[in-house]
């Protein structure tokens, strides 16, 4: 494991919005076909030239130039009609887990906590309302189950979300609040955005969160901040574990101190 330079910046860290470009160094095709991958997901597998392009807000004659450009590349496959991914676009991903530092240095102290929990411990770092699971570990029948690596998940349900979320400045968390729309997936989840502030605001002064059966039933999720030297959150850490006859605060009691010492002995590296 390498430290890194000490002024290096967290690369996990996520601006609110994205530096300014000039007009100049702007590539829309660039975009537009970023865009046209992206408009696949588990409810549009399989789409014609006209879908894809409703759904990215072009022409079918665009949309089908660059799905065909995608199909030449390797990127989509088609049967003349319907076009649909390859696992070419799985290199997207991969090349991010093995070119950022956070996924590499985190994994010997996710070990850490699974020894010292028997729970799988993740890594996570927002990207838009979503949090993504960059880094994972568990017992062998564990690493079955849970999030894959690259998971994601609305943030608003599980507890590195919760806390990710609350750490954010007022006012980026309440236009987010204005403008997101809550999905309930269990009879547990927080669909008012009244409680959801509550809820957050709960967070952010305890400095670690709890999720319970919001996303999954039977199923809690314990977060901390992940920080870097600068004391600016880069990710959250986390355990995921069915919550039997355990109670919440015996849960907490047990992998709470695990979580925060296991982040502190990171601070330095990140």
């Amino acid at each position: 494991m390498t430290t890194p330079h000490a002024s290096a910046p967290s690369e996990a860290l996520q601006a609110p919005n994205p530096p300014a470009l000039d007009k100049r160094d702007w590539i829309a095709g660039l975009e537009k076909g970023l865009g046209i991958i992206e408009c696949f997901d588990d409810a549009n597998p399989r789409l014609t030239a006209s879908q894809a392009g409703a759904r990215c807000g072009m022409t079918r004659t665009a949309a089908r130039r660059y799905l065909l450009t995608l199909e030449h590349l390797g990127y989509v496959a088609s049967d003349g009609k319907l076009f649909w991914l390859t696992p070419r676009v799985l290199r997207l991903g991969q090349s991010y887990l093995e070119s950022a530092r956070l996924p590499r240095i985190v994994q010997p102290f996710l070990q850490r906590v699974t020894a010292g929990t028997q729970e799988s411990a993740y890594v996570s770092v927002m990207d838009g309302d979503d949090i993504v699971y960059i880094a994972r570990n568990g017992s062998s029948r564990a690493m079955n189950t849970g999030y894959v690596l690259g998971s994601r998940v609305q943030a608003q349900v599980t507890a590195a979300g919760l806390l990710m979320l609350s750490m954010r400045e007022p006012a980026w968390l309440e236009k987010w609040l204005d403008s997101h729309e809550l999905k309930a997936y269990t009879s547990y989840t927080i669909a008012s955005k009244d409680r959801l502030r509550i809820e957050l605001a709960r967070v952010r002064t305890q400095g670690w969160a709890i999720s319970e059966q919001q996303l999954e039933l039977n199923y809690r999720g314990i977060a901390v901040p992940l920080r870097d030297r600068h004391g600016d959150v880069a990710g959250a850490l986390s355990v995921t574990m069915p919550m039997g006859h355990e109670s919440s605060e015996e849960a907490v009691g047990r992998v709470l101190s695990v979580l925060r010492e296991t982040a502190q002995a990171m601070r330095n590296l990140i």
